[in-house]
């Protein structure tokens, strides 16, 4: 599979390419030709585990790039867990994603990326770069722990970082650059793209980011999506959807290249918090005048923050690929992406009313899309079936859930350093003269 720009008619590179250099001049990557998966995944039945699923669709994703055998070794490397799919009833849904180390969904495409870019490299050396914020830069940190030949650089906004080991650090001889930024996420977002664009800098230090706008990061995430509908095929009858928790929307991405690769879906649900006006757009058609628009209407107005905090997103990182959905086909996009925005009260009151009614806890995240979800169904005299995704171990959100259903989780062994509050090696300003001497400082 080769790949393009969003925005570029510049030639055509190699997945490995896309994956190492990770940003064209402009715009993100994007396939340039999507494969028909379905020979290969839907005679998959519900004992098919994960591990052996993306073992089997990554050769045919990156022909040319990796063989049947690094397939392997990448899948078994990166997955010693997978998703859970759970029925609710006979609509709704759970796919749990909080299975792997860290407790978050994105657990699943880091891993996968780690294991990938050690594949790839060989004895060569490269960098590595991500936004992160909270307990989410641990998921990160652990999946690129130990891994020969790469170093790991997390931009934190200004707030707490919790769940890193200091004798992981570079200065300590380990792998790992934790930097706080005295801002939002969204500027530490921006400086991941100057420091790739920054092309003396980044060739120097071989610099790859492991956020979503990476593909080797966001086309994973594709495979628990097939995963999920490999599990309910043979309980379908009519309709199938998916409500996905939406704030950089790098799952809705991954989603609609699944359905492109083959995967049967009537539709997404791109469920939001009140902070993020993107799905406005969507409704009204005008995507495609999102950047220029959002950047008038949002001049010098502070993020809102919310209970999902992963929502908190005011530009999405990923607008250039799901505009390029978009520009190919709008009238079939309109009718395949539903958005819908939750407040703090309903999701609240979702979590509560999930436990009391069905005595499963979801995370505030999973409460916005099953909010979403029943709100879309019930507009659309829905008859079939919604998969919700479930993106964090609720029990990371122990005290919200204490206050919304009156429930005490306790959070898991494997989870519990999550909560250790640690210090950056360095704190600067959201600009990249300061970025690179923090990183230049460490070597």
């Amino acid at each position: 599979m080769d790949f393009i720009s969003t925005v570029q008619s510049d030639p055509a590179v190699s997945f490995k390419e896309a994956v190492l250099r990770c940003l064209p001049k402009e715009g993100l990557y994007i396939p340039k030709t999507i494969p028909d998966l379905r020979p290969f995944f839907l005679h998959m039945g519900e004992e098919t585990a994960f591990q052996e699923l993306a073992a089997a669709i990554t050769p045919l994703l990156f022909e040319g790039d990796l063989n049947p055998l690094s397939a392997f070794r990448i899948a078994e490397r990166a997955f010693d867990f997978e998703p859970e799919l759970v029925q609710l009833d006979d609509t709704f849904w759970v796919l749990n994603l909080h299975n792997g180390p860290a407790g978050v969904f994105k657990d699943f495409g880091i891993n996968f990326l780690a294991a990938l870019l050690e594949e790839l490299l060989g004895n060569e050396q490269a960098m590595v770069i991500a936004a992160a914020r909270g307990k989410t830069g641990a998921a990160i940190a652990r999946a690129f722990q130990n891994r020969k030949g790469i170093n790991i650089v997390l931009l934190y906004p200004d707030e707490s970082i919790y769940g890193l080991d200091g004798n992981t650090y570079v200065p300590q001889g380990g792998n790992l650059i934790p930097i706080r930024v005295k801002g939002r996420l969204d500027d530490c977002q921006k400086l991941v793209n100057d420091l790739l664009l920054d092309r003396t800098f980044s060739e120097r230090y071989h610099v790859t980011a492991a956020n979503a706008i990476n593909v080797g990061r966001l086309l994973p995430q594709s495979f628990y999506f097939l995963y999920s509908f490999i599990k309910i095929k043979k309980y379908l009858s009519g309709e199938l959807m998916f409500s996905i928790p939406s704030g950089n929307f790098g799952n809705l991405i991954a989603a609609l290249y699944a359905w492109k690769f083959g995967m049967p879906v009537n539709g997404y649900i791109a469920a939001m918090n009140v902070g993020n006006s993107f799905g406005e757009f969507i409704k009204n058609g005008t995507i495609e005048n999102f950047k220029e628009d959002f950047k008038e209407q949002n001049k010098g107005d502070p993020l809102v923050s919310t209970v999902t905090p992963v929502l908190d997103v005011s530009y999405p990182s990923n607008y250039e690929r799901l505009v390029s959905f978009y520009k190919t086909a709008p009238a079939v996009m309109r009718n395949m992406v539903f958005p819908e925005n939750i407040d703090d009260q309903n999701t609240l009151r979702t979590m509560k009313t999930i436990w009391d009614k069905y005595g499963v806890h979801l995370d505030p995240h999973g409460a916005v899309a099953f909010a979403a979800a029943e709100r879309i169904a019930s507009r659309r005299d829905f008859n079939g079936h919604v998969i919700i995704l479930s993106t964090s171990h609720p029990a990371k959100y122990a005290d919200l859930l204490f206050s919304a259903s009156g429930q005490r989780l306790v959070l898991p062994e494997n989870l519990a350093s999550l909560i250790r509050r640690s210090e950056p090696i360095a704190e600067i300003k959201p600009d990249l003269e300061g970025l690179e001497s923090a990183i230049a400082a460490c070597f």
